[in-house]
């Protein structure tokens, strides 16, 4: 059976405090020592060096044990990641009372989106790698990723929105325009090489799930936003899926606007 990582951080997290224990024994023994011979006490001299050798050998087992307590050798933290991390992840989350979900090969707890990467040994939370990768510990990040406003600026993110579809779209006057493919908005946004790693379409979809929650509704020039369904929002294709804070599935297709200059 594979040993987990909590389990693997929690059993060396125990060892290292057992060594820990034995070298502040052996350094108050030292410090003992230092002040017999400081003051000429020979029978303390010779009682207190003679619990050195013990206090040093016992020093020396717990190193071993805490060396030896880690499970993994090379290259295997690496295939545990890749394996089973995410369900681990997911279940000790749970356990805590934090809902991850998996969408796309990402972990949504929302507001984060959480990245594996087995090769590098870390973890990437939005846009920050951290070698953290104690389930338990990043369970508390996550949670407490819930309880602080997102950065994210909507009114900037709903005018590049803008730009993008009056760049096909001419305005026309009309009570509804036309449906532009959201698909295409998120190719134009990264078109650059690369960028579509930096900007993935997880990432996209929080985006649009931001400032479909919290606004604002029209840009400077007036436009009015709405994210219509369509029949295409019943394939994965074009679509782009986010998990909100309450678990429900989010998908979306096309973008409108309405009105403005």
């Amino acid at each position: 059976m594979t040993t987990s990582f909590e389990q693997a951080c929690h059993d060396t997290e125990i060892a290292a405090a057992s060594t820990l224990k034995s070298a502040t024994e052996l350094a108050r023994l030292a410090r003992a020592l230092q002040k017999a011979a400081k003051e000429g006490n020979v029978s303390a001299i010779k009682r207190t060096a003679s619990r050195l050798d013990d206090a040093l050998d016992n020093l020396r087992q717990e190193v071993a044990n805490a060396v030896a307590t880690w499970p993994f050798e090379d290259g295997g933290e690496a295939e545990y990641l890749k394996e089973h991390y995410a369900v681990e992840l997911r279940s000790v989350a749970t356990e805590k009372g934090l809902a991850i979900y998996e969408r796309d090969g990402r972990l949504i707890s929302y507001p984060s989106i959480v990245r594996i990467f087995p090769g590098d040994q870390a973890i990437g939370i939005d846009k920050k790698r951290v070698s953290t990768l104690r389930p338990s510990y990043l369970a508390e990040i996550l949670a407490n990723n819930q309880k602080k406003q997102p950065r994210f600026r909507s009114d900037m993110f709903l005018e590049s929105l803008y730009k993008v579809y009056r760049q096909f779209v001419e305005p026309t006057g009309l009570l509804k325009e036309p449906v532009m493919p959201l698909a295409r908005i998120y190719e134009i946004f990264t078109s650059l090489p690369g960028s579509s790693r930096e900007y993935d379409k997880t990432e996209f979809a929080r985006s649009l799930y931001f400032l479909e929650s919290n606004g604002p509704t029209h840009t400077k020039s007036g436009a009015r936003v709405s994210f219509p369904s369509s029949t295409g929002t019943r394939s994965a294709r074009g679509t782009f899926p986010f998990v909100g804070p309450d678990g429900q599935v989010i998908t979306y297709y096309g973008i409108q606007f309405s009105g403005g200059e």
